[in-house]
Order: C-alpha cells, then sequence, then structure tokens
C-alpha cells in the first residue's frame, strides 16, 4: 500500500526554524566583516601584502578603528558561484574559530587562491592562525 504524506507531518526545512537566521549561520559577526568597497580599497592600498599557497592576504593597522575586521574577495576564476560560495564559507568558519587571536586595530581583506579549493580545513584553519600570529606580532600604535 502506498504512504501519503499530508503537508502537516512533512519535514520541515532547516532554514525555515526561526533560530536558523542569516545572521546565525554565518560564523564571522557582521561587526567584524569588512563590506563597503570604499574600506576594501583602503586597505587594498594601503596595506602590506602576505601571501602562501591557500591564500593571498592584505593588512591594514588602522589604530583609529575597534576591529578587528575580516573581508573576502573571492574571483570569479576560480569557478561558479557555488565554489566561490563555498570558499568564503570555509574562510569564514576558520577565521571565526581565531578571530580573538586577532588585536583589535587589524583589517584584513583575503583573496583565496586555487588551492584552496580542494585544500582540507585544517591546512586552510593552520594558515589563517599563521597570518594572524603574523599581525598580531607587528606593531601597531593605538593613538
Amino acid at each position: 500500500m502506498e504512504e501519503r504524506f499530508s503537508r502537516a507531518v512533512a519535514p520541515v526545512a532547516v532554514t525555515s526554524l526561526p533560530l536558523a537566521t542569516r545572521s546565525r549561520i554565518a560564523g564571522l559577526p557582521k561587526k567584524n566583516r569588512v563590506l563597503r568597497s570604499k574600506d576594501f580599497r583602503i586597505v587594498y592600498d594601503t596595506g602590506t601584502r602576505s601571501a602562501n599557497p591557500l591564500f593571498a592576504a592584505f593588512c591594514l593597522c588602522q589604530p583609529h578603528l575597534d576591529g578587528p575586521y575580516v573581508g573576502f574577495t573571492v574571483p570569479r576564476a576560480l569557478g561558479n558561484a557555488v565554489i566561490r560560495n563555498r570558499l568564503r564559507r570555509r574562510f569564514r568558519e576558520a577565521v571565526s574559530q581565531r578571530l580573538a587571536q586577532l588585536t583589535p586595530p587589524w583589517s584584513i581583506v583575503i583573496n583565496p587562491r586555487r588551492a584552496a579549493i580542494e585544500c582540507p580545513f585544517v591546512d586552510l584553519d593552520r594558515e589563517i592562525g599563521r597570518l594572524f600570529n603574523k599581525c598580531s606580532k607587528q606593531n601597531c600604535v593605538r593613538p
């Protein structure tokens, strides 16, 4: 005999639950993100570049800000929207796990490379940790 499901007992998608809001899913709080193109441009133009096989990072110490702030730019050359969004999510999660390690005045923009697509998360997390250690060791004088 064929079973039929009524709408009342059909499974509910996780995203429709009240706790699964957009801010709750994203690992990095919005207050710690570089969001405006003007802010990205400032970090690109005046920040220092740090590179490794998984990503290039532009780091800028801005003593007048109450950061830290982290932004992500994923070029279209890396793949379609699904791949680019997956990379953003993975980087956001790695950064959110280590955000307390980063001192406040830093603004960082991370630009993933092709190797980050297939890289295990532990390697990505390790490289983010190295970047944050490098930034924390640099002298950034607050007024």
